[in-house]
């Protein structure tokens, strides 16, 4: 009686184990479902494994034998904890990809500096002070800032106005101005002609603008352009600052090519909406947003770029780690960083991959190498990234990366990728190239009558890797 009494309690408890192993399982799959990720046979294929799961542990819970039941509660606790953990693991990743993507605007941080000495703390601190401002460049939010200050300090404000920030930063240094407002994008042109800048002044207040990106009408089963963005900052990904890293990656899902495209930062090229006809750095066009880099790079290829992938080349360290490492071919030996990379094959953990792609004083090429370099680099990590072992470490990465990587391409076409990628199967076929040009001493529009080193285009050149972007896309 004792016996039948146990055997009948042990079958309630599996029985309730059993079905919560189906709750389980009916939110993983339907998490997997709604994502748009996983290919309909690969779902059908699940569907099927989580129904033949359940009935074989709810099965035994029939079966009169407490050593029946008690081996189905434990498969059944098994197969609960894989599938709760699936879900778990996966839920991450596509809240990652969520803020990842889809990204509609950008993001100018405005600033107001004073020297370092300077014994105001806040910018009410600041209200009598002179300011000064920039006349020529990024009015529309300069004002906007300006705006931001009389409302803090509750009174007008005096300000002198300059036609360059390198004037305007020196003024501050001076003391013909007691406080500075400009663009935080602006620091590094500031650098390039003040040396130390930063040490001297001190942030007072800053201020974000929001302003969106038109977004237009595209999809990702068709060939189209991404335009890879790599910077250097320490505030959010969204800010406009200048970019190091200028690639534009072709890529065709029908035939599962990528070419991949780099242009000098110093390439000297017009800014489409911003320099009137004058010419800039490459790098200089990130200053006025993600946008103007496009458009900047539409222009001198003759092409259209659809998306934009802006990294901050730091989390490159976290993505090659959480790859486990990727193997790179190095066009040299050299040394860089405190790492020796030999002719050929390398691999590379992050750092070493990093150091590999700031490198460019060991090459008389410069920029140009360290532009192959990075490609490279970028190369390995999409073969790495494409082949079946991605899906080991593939919550890591997205884990590690969620700051440090923008892209106005939404959740749903990435999920599409994904699962056009799963689908088909199969490795794509990468390809570099990269733009070249002579070097020469030049005034910027960002940077007014100051010389600064360029890069004037190599036209041939230019020409035959538009040519070749284009052939991907299937344009002829």
């Amino acid at each position: 009686m004792e016996r039948n009494w146990q055997h009948s309690i042990n079958g309630i408890i599996g029985k309730i184990i059993t079905i919560i192993q189906l709750g389980v399982s009916i939110w993983f799959i339907s998490s997997l479902w709604t994502s748009g990720m996983v290919p309909m046979k690969f779902m059908m294929m699940i569907i099927v494994a989580a129904l033949v799961m359940f009935l074989i542990t709810f099965g035994l819970q029939f079966v009169r034998s407490n050593g029946a039941n008690l081996a189905g509660m434990i498969l059944s606790v098994l197969f609960l904890a894989v599938f709760a953990f699936g879900t778990a693991a996966f839920l991450t990743a596509n809240s990652t990809l969520e803020n990842v993507g889809g990204a509609t605007y950008k993001t100018d941080n405005m600033l107001v500096v004073v020297r370092s000495d300077d014994p105001a703390e806040t910018i009410t601190d600041a209200k009598d002070y002179l300011f000064g401002r920039l006349t020529t460049v990024d009015q529309e939010n300069t004002e906007k800032m300006l705006n931001e200050i009389r409302e803090n300090v509750g009174q007008e404000i005096s300000v002198l106005q300059y036609e360059t920030i390198q004037e305007e930063a020196q003024a501050l240094l001076n003391g013909e101005i007691e406080a500075a407002v400009y663009n935080e994008a602006y620091a590094g042109v500031i650098e390039e002609t003040i040396e130390g800048y930063s040490d001297q002044i001190k942030i007072l207040h800053n201020y974000g603008i929001k302003t969106k990106i038109e977004v237009e009408e595209r999809s990702v089963e068709k060939p189209f352009n991404v335009y890879i963005s790599g910077i250097d900052v320490s505030g959010p990904i969204t800010t406009s600052s200048r970019s190091d890293v200028n690639i534009i990656m072709t890529v065709n899902p029908e035939t599962k090519k990528i070419l991949l495209t780099t242009t000098p930062r110093d390439y000297y090229v017009e800014i489409p909406e911003v320099s009137g006809g004058q010419k800039d750095k490459l790098t200089h066009a990130g200053i006025y947003g993600v946008d103007r880099s496009m458009a900047t790079l539409e222009n001198l290829y003759g092409i259209d770029v659809t998306y934009y992938a802006r990294v901050n080349f730091t989390s490159l360290i976290k993505i090659v780690d959480a790859l486990g490492g990727v193997d790179v071919n190095s066009e040299y030996a050299f040394k860089a960083g405190g790492y020796s990379f030999s002719k050929g094959m390398n691999h590379m953990d992050g750092k070493k991959a990093l150091a590999f792609s700031r490198e460019r004083h060991s090459f008389s090429d410069g920029d140009n190498q360290r532009g192959k370099n990075q490609e490279a680099v970028l190369s390995a990590i999409i073969q790495k990234a494409a082949s079946p072992a991605i899906l080991t470490s593939a919550n890591q990465i997205l884990g590690n990366i969620g700051d440090s990587v923008e892209t106005n391409m939404t959740h749903d076409e990435m999920a599409q990728l994904i699962n056009m990628q799963l689908s088909e199967g199969g490795s794509w076929e990468v390809e570099s190239q990269a733009a070249s040009g002579k070097g020469d001493n030049q005034s910027c529009f960002s940077s007014g009558s100051q010389q600064l080193y360029v890069m004037w285009p190599d036209e041939a050149v230019v020409g035959e890797l538009s040519r070749k972007m284009k052939q991907v896309l299937g344009e002829n």
